[in-house]
């Protein structure tokens, strides 16, 4: 047998900033999405979308973590890669981060088909913090970046449908409680790598589902898709509007560098019509990516060429290396959308991602024309749908040898509800700590108190969870669970019942505190939650054992909710007194001199906060779309602000 596609081991150095602890604290404040639109703006959509649009948007990150303890120092670290390799191309995947195919290399020419990321350097754009640019990505879950991005997936070899091997890539994804699995094989002599993915909703009940491939290439090209000359523009003016295609506003839009602002373009592709995207340089070389039609919206995102859009652009890569933007796929039109995953059902496609030479200047309709001529002939669409049926049989084939562990979730939901997915085993033995206590609850139906003082692990909210959790023993740390779970369920008041239940009895109450202090927030008790952050920051200072790293991350995130909300009620003598009391290396981070400038203007020394702003600092976990930096500095000054601190995304008047 000859085996086609070879998978092999091997290590990727990088410039890397480490990822830190995440966040101890639940997610228990409404999802920032910047991708929301106004209600008036679904008055003009397809009567599709329009409904697409509004069913289950994603509104909380439970029982997802956040990530937010990666800095903005660099050194070399070496990252696990499983590289497939056939005789035209070579594809090296990133298994302990999301999965990522981080390059794509022509063997013949030896171009790089995608935007090959020089440097490893998270920043806050996933859903629940940590992404990083570059390469082929897979998302799943929700509107917006995959929570999986900088997490591990489970990974190994498979059976290929022509004799050779399959890299599998699955996980267990925590937003919506769905498996998932990604399937890459390159076939003998061919340009193309061909990935099958598979979506299964193993549930009762129907699930909102979301998917979109995202591929960075580099900026400076001309992007064709069968769009039917036109495309919906979303801007972080959070305004969703149809614009011609491709030009609008004096300007071809089709070149990432003629707009302005970041911004999406959606393509409405004809139904019938067959699937693709494509990135040409000036030469017409390039790549194109290709489906099956269940894959049915195509996507450019441009940083833009203002300076905001630059400085993100440098802010997530190496300064000096060349700009990217991304073409992407995906299930519905567009990305704020979510479709329909019936009860016991699936949802599967084949994509292909190779190189592709055509003209791409010129006229729009024939420069789309020649493009899809040229994949027609070097990729016919019946050779997708071949590969398609080709594949599915092996989609359920068990995987041969292990290359990579993802989590441990997806092994404690089959072990609760004895599922039976062939492809994609969770096994027993994939269970870690994070895991042990809910297993023990499934167990013997109780909630097992810590052993030891420390800050807490992580929750459970499914209904399934919860209701678990409502007949297990009333115990203090059950109750901080219940009521954990009883909030994402939207029962505010018991949530509150069981939180202030458990105060009495808890060895520690600062998390039990912040708890309460959110819900004082969002009840619009602005001062009791300044109170009880205070309090929660005394009490977590007190039993601080170390200054570790679980214990570190602890102090930095109440920290600065405390310092937030006491900022708010303008108790300044007790911000003062919680920014005393951070760790040292805490205080250096640029979150928290963001948070010290804030701090001296509320005593009223503008000097002093201004300073701070010229020795400079950079708030690692700046969010996608914020513009505190600009609020802050208005409040210093009527000068200009300065590049370093220029991350605007949208014109000023929007």
């Amino acid at each position: 047998m000859v085996v086609v596609t070879r998978i092999r081991r091997e290590v990727l150095t990088l410039p890397a900033a480490p990822l830190g602890a995440d966040n101890p604290l639940p997610p228990l404040r409404p999802l920032d999405e910047v991708h929301r639109i106004d209600d008036r703006d679904r008055d003009g959509m397809p009567r599709d979308m329009a409904r697409q649009v509004g069913y289950e948007p994603l509104r909380s990150l439970l029982p997802v973590r956040v990530r937010d303890g990666y800095g903005r120092t660099r050194t070399p670290r070496s990252l696990d890669a499983l590289v497939l390799e056939n005789d035209r191309l070579r594809a090296t995947v990133l298994p302990g981060l999301g999965g990522r195919v981080a390059s794509l290399v022509h063997l013949p020419t030896g171009r790089e088909l995608v935007y090959r990321n020089p440097v490893f350097q998270p920043a806050n754009f996933a859903l629940n913090g940590a992404w990083y640019s570059g390469g082929i990505e897979w998302n799943i879950g929700a509107t917006g970046h995959t929570t999986l991005s900088c997490a591990p997936l489970h990974a190994a070899r498979v059976p290929a449908p022509d004799g050779g091997e399959m890299l599998r890539l699955w996980e267990w994804e925590r937003l919506r409680d769905l498996p998932f699995q990604v399937d890459l094989w390159l076939p003998e002599g061919s340009d193309f790598l061909l990935v099958g993915v598979r979506i299964r909703n193993p549930h009762e009940r129907p699930a909102p589902a979301y998917w979109w491939s995202n591929i960075a290439v580099p900026e400076e090209v001309r992007v064709l898709a069968p769009a039917d000359g036109a495309a919906w523009h979303f801007g972080y003016e959070r305004r969703l509007r149809r614009v011609p295609v491709p030009s609008y506003d004096g300007a071809d839009r089709t070149y990432p560098l003629n707009s302005p602002y970041a911004a999406d373009y959606f393509y409405e592709v004809p139904d019938g019509r067959r699937r693709w995207i494509a990135a040409l340089d000036a030469d017409g070389h390039g790549l194109v990516q290709t489906s099956t039609d269940a894959l049915r919206g195509r996507k450019l995102f441009v940083w833009g060429h203002l300076p905001g859009g630059r400085r993100w652009q440098e802010w997530l890569t190496e300064p000096g290396t060349g700009g990217y933007c991304e073409i992407q796929a995906g299930l519905a039109r567009t990305q704020l959308e979510h479709v329909r995953l019936d009860a016991e059902s699936e949802v599967s496609w084949l994509e292909a991602y190779g190189p592709l030479d055509s003209a791409p200047e010129g006229e729009w309709g024939q420069a789309v024309r020649r493009a899809e001529e040229r994949l027609a002939a070097v990729l016919p669409r019946e050779r997708v749908k071949e590969a398609y049926a080709a594949w599915r049989p092996y989609a359920d084939t068990e995987p041969g040898e292990p290359l990579a562990t993802g989590s441990g979730w997806g092994a404690l939901e089959v072990l609760r509800a004895d599922w039976k997915l062939p492809g994609t085993p969770f096994p027993e033995s994939a269970l870690g700590e994070a895991q042990e206590p809910w297993r023990e609850l499934l167990r013997t139906g109780s909630l097992p108190e810590p052993r030891r003082v420390r800050p807490p692990g992580e929750t459970l909210v499914a209904p399934h969870w919860r209701d678990m959790l409502e007949t297990a023993p009333a115990g203090p740390h059950t109750e901080y669970h219940l009521g954990i779970a009883q909030w994402h369920a939207g029962d505010r008041a018991q949530a509150v019942r069981s939180w202030e239940r458990a105060l009495p009895l808890a060895p520690s109450l600062w998390p039990l505190l912040r708890c309460l202090a959110v819900a004082d927030q969002e009840a619009g008790h602005h001062e009791r939650a300044a109170d009880r952050y205070a309090d929660a920051f005394d009490d977590l200072c007190r039993e601080r054992r170390d200054d570790g790293e679980a214990w570190t991350a602890a102090v930095a995130a109440l920290g600065r909710e405390a310092l937030e909300a006491l900022l708010r009620v303008r108790r300044t003598a007790d911000a003062r007194a919680v920014w005393d009391r951070l760790l040292t290396g805490v205080r250096r981070r640029g979150r928290f001199r963001l948070l010290e400038a804030e701090l001296l203007l509320a005593e009223g020394r503008p000097v002093d906060a201004r300073a701070v702003f010229d020795d400079g600092f950079e708030v690692a976990d700046l969010r996608e779309g914020a513009d505190v930096l600009g609020r802050v500095w208005a409040r210093l000054t009527d000068q200009p602000l300065p590049a370093r601190y220029d991350f605007r995304m949208r014109p000023d008047s929007a």
